[in-house]
């Protein structure tokens, strides 16, 4: 890891890793320090020697806070702008952080409503990517109506995208693995219950969010703005699979396909896994529409 622990003087442009909360950042000393009343800008002006953090097991700097999050502070940092990803819910969530990193600028940009920030220190009031039209009403993003692309590089309009009457039209994907819980060592043979490790989402990530709400945890698939991209990883923080029907039920989808695996009877015995269990392991996927 390379930052200033051993300079005599600051230096801007020296790599700073950390760890918030299980997830790792490189930055610079200049993106930490670029608000200097704040905690982070007060901390890593110090030598290395007195600034307020513990070192994870690989040296970084270990900050308890929500990782996920963080890297909205750091692009604040970086930019003096804040840019959230369509239909971000965790607004009050991101003000606490703010607030605990003594960001003054950007907790007052969120107070605001803002969703960036503005050149030259204004602040104007965010354009909402999550419209609620009636009547199915027809509109584009901000985003989907540019054809300037990414770093000059056109990537075309996206086509517009119906909602309201009903919502968007698209497929979600629900799948699991899963087997049967028997007693200890299959004496209660004629006790079996569902046990699965996780319900998996897949789909576009608009739609997912907007069935799913709190109950999605996108912490494998962090999101990095795009409009209309689709996941494969996401997963539900319940492992309730007729709940996660229920939603889907309620936000008009009706599903139109499924496929299973076998069981495990003749497979390889994992380790420190009942013997029983094992045998009944199984893969189940779901194909829900809403047209």
């Amino acid at each position: 890891m390379s930052d200033a622990s051993s300079a005599v003087t600051f230096d801007p442009s020296a790599v700073v890793e950390l760890n918030v909360g299980g997830v790792v950042y490189a930055t610079t000393l200049g993106t930490l320090t670029s608000d200097p009343d704040s905690l982070l800008g007060r901390a890593f002006r110090r030598p290395a020697a007195d600034r307020p953090f513990v070192r994870d097991a690989k040296g970084r700097y270990f900050v308890d806070r929500d990782g996920v999050l963080f890297r909205f502070v750091v692009d604040y940092l970086r930019s003096r702008r804040l840019v959230l990803p369509e239909c971000f819910r965790e607004r009050d969530r991101l003000r606490e952080e703010a607030e605990f990193y003594g960001i003054s600028g950007l907790v007052r940009c969120i107070r605001l409503g803002c969703g960036r920030h503005g050149d030259g220190g204004s602040e104007q009031p965010a354009r909402s990517l999550c419209q609620t039209l009636s009547g199915g009403a027809v509109v584009r993003d901000a985003a989907e109506s540019s054809s300037s692309g990414i770093n000059g590089i056109a990537t075309g309009t996206a086509p517009p995208r119906r909602v309201g009457g009903g919502g968007d039209p698209g497929y979600i994907l629900v799948g699991y693995r899963g087997t049967f819980a028997f007693g200890r060592d299959g004496c209660q043979a004629d006790v079996k219950f569902r046990k699965m490790w996780r319900i998996l989402v897949c789909g576009r990530v608009a739609l997912c969010r907007e069935v799913f709400k709190d109950t999605l945890n996108e912490s494998r698939d962090v999101d990095r703005g795009t409009t209309d991209r689709y996941t494969s990883r996401f997963f539900l923080k319940h492992t309730f699979l007729e709940q996660a029907f229920d939603m889907l039920q309620e936000a008009g989808f009706r599903m139109t396909a499924s496929c299973g695996s076998g069981t495990n009877s003749a497979g390889e015995m994992k380790p420190g896994m009942d013997s029983e269990e094992n045998k009944w392991n199984h893969y189940n996927e779901f194909v829900f529409c809403r047209p």
